[in-house]
């Protein structure tokens, strides 16, 4: 009887040691600005490949911060806080600048793919590193910046066409263009430092202040303005090409139009990394893997309803970082192969944009935004005058910026993150703008 109790004791362990193991659940912790599409459709896919590989199921904790500036900035002051581990596990999504300014901070945990999958990504495209050469960071998709437009409302309102950067700055267009806040939006800030590396320091500024004097009102979050443009509360909208084509596909090519700018055009990652100190490290290592498949890659560019695509309605309608993907799937494919379009991209130095992408945003959000009403004034004034030489006079007043290139690369290494000093001169910087935009108005008239 003792015997048979025992045996009974033991089994009843054992059942309630496999059921356990059978409810076995691993965790992560994601941070990212992907908006839900993008995080529904990667949760459910991972937690199936995750299952189907290790036996185990995976709890995914995604949190955000409000855009990729706002996480990256939280991902920095927690470091400082907790400098071995801040509870995070991966960062995913927010383009290339700020993942290269992470590891240098090296807070980037290092993991080399297996050979077989390293091999199918290439390791730059048109110039620009889709990887680490350390391993700290790869793409996850690549993106690419334009110009979206509605064109049904443009050919009825008889406006005129804009596939150039400097096409934006035209007198018509005012109040007629969308934009976001590049110190609230990773992709809004890389459209402006794009503009800046293409154009030059000086010219692009002076670009910026006079498209920016054409725009109805600047967002948080870059994601609204194609919603917008949709709309027709804006006909012309700043955009990175997921969001204009996740629009293209629910009304139609004929009525949404999407342009990148041949003045200064960039292919760039949007990208991943696992940070240091990880606690869910394995399960990281695996996200990172699968997230680099065919079969996660095939979730951004097939569509809703394709056997291997999203089940998101639109679709997610990003560019893949494989390129034997597209000859693979072929016309199945959403997007353009990126790998293969007629363009000719600047040289976009990535490091140069990671070391002052603060600088940048605040100084654009100064000089720009804050101001947006005083530059309004100042912008209308100028385009009602017919004095040619005033107008020319009044416009190189309207493009003065309070710093150099070279000293706004010296602050963004030194200065600029002791909030003393940057207080100062944000405040410096917004009476120089509101004395400039008095100049150009009072000249103009």
């Amino acid at each position: 009887m003792r015997k048979l109790s025992s045996f009974v004791g033991l089994t009843c362990c054992l059942v309630l040691v496999w059921q356990f193991s059978l409810g076995a659940e691993d965790k992560l912790v994601i941070m990212s600005p992907h908006w839900e599409g993008i995080e529904k459709e990667f949760d459910r896919n991972f937690k199936e490949w995750y299952q189907s590989k290790t036996g185990r199921g995976i709890r995914l904790d995604w949190i955000d911060q409000g855009g990729s500036s706002s996480d990256f900035r939280f991902i920095e002051a927690e470091f400082k806080r907790a400098p071995k581990g801040i509870g995070i596990d991966l960062f995913f999504g927010g383009g290339t600048d700020n993942y290269m300014k992470l590891a240098e901070m090296g807070l980037l945990h290092s993991f080399k793919l297996p050979g077989e999958e390293l091999n199918r990504i290439p390791k730059e495209i048109y110039g620009i590193p889709v990887y680490d050469s350390q391993y700290r960071w790869y793409g996850a998709a690549l993106s690419s910046f334009g110009i979206m437009h509605n064109e049904f409302l443009r050919q009825r309102l008889k406006l005129p066409e804009a596939k150039t950067w400097q096409d934006l700055t035209q007198p018509e267009l005012l109040g007629r263009i969308g934009a976001a806040d590049p110190r609230e939006s990773g992709s809004a800030h890389m459209i402006y430092e794009i503009i800046l590396q293409g154009y030059g320091w000086q010219k692009g500024f002076a670009l910026i202040t006079q498209l920016g004097a054409n725009v109805r009102s600047f967002s948080a979050g870059a994601n609204a303005i194609p919603k917008d443009v949709v709309k027709g509360q804006v006909i012309y909208g700043m955009a990175i090409d997921f969001y204009a084509y996740a629009q293209i596909a629910v009304v139609g090519k004929e009525k949404i139009k999407f342009v990148i700018p041949p003045d200064a055009a960039v292919v760039s990652p949007d990208s991943i990394a696992i940070l240091v100190g990880a606690e869910n490290l394995g399960a990281a290592k695996e996200f990172v893997t699968f997230v680099l498949s065919d079969t996660a890659q095939k979730l951004w560019v097939l569509p809703n309803g394709d056997p291997e695509g999203p089940e998101w309605p639109g679709g997610l309608n990003r560019a893949s970082v494989i390129p034997a993907l597209y000859d693979e799937l072929g016309e199945r494919c959403v997007v353009p192969n990126p790998f293969t379009r007629n363009l000719t991209p600047i040289q976009y130095d990535a490091e140069k944009g990671g070391i002052r992408w603060d600088i940048v945003s605040d100084l654009i959000g100064t000089l720009v935004i804050e101001n947006h009403k005083n530059l309004v004034e100042a912008w209308k004034a100028i385009n009602k005058t017919k004095d040619l030489q005033k107008r020319a006079a009044a416009i190189q007043i309207l493009g003065e910026i309070p710093l150099t290139e070279e000293e706004a690369m010296h602050l963004s290494k030194t200065e600029w993150k002791k909030s003393d000093f940057r207080n100062r001169k944000l405040k410096e910087w917004g009476q120089f703008s509101r004395e400039k935009f008095r100049r150009a108005k009072k000249i103009a008239k």
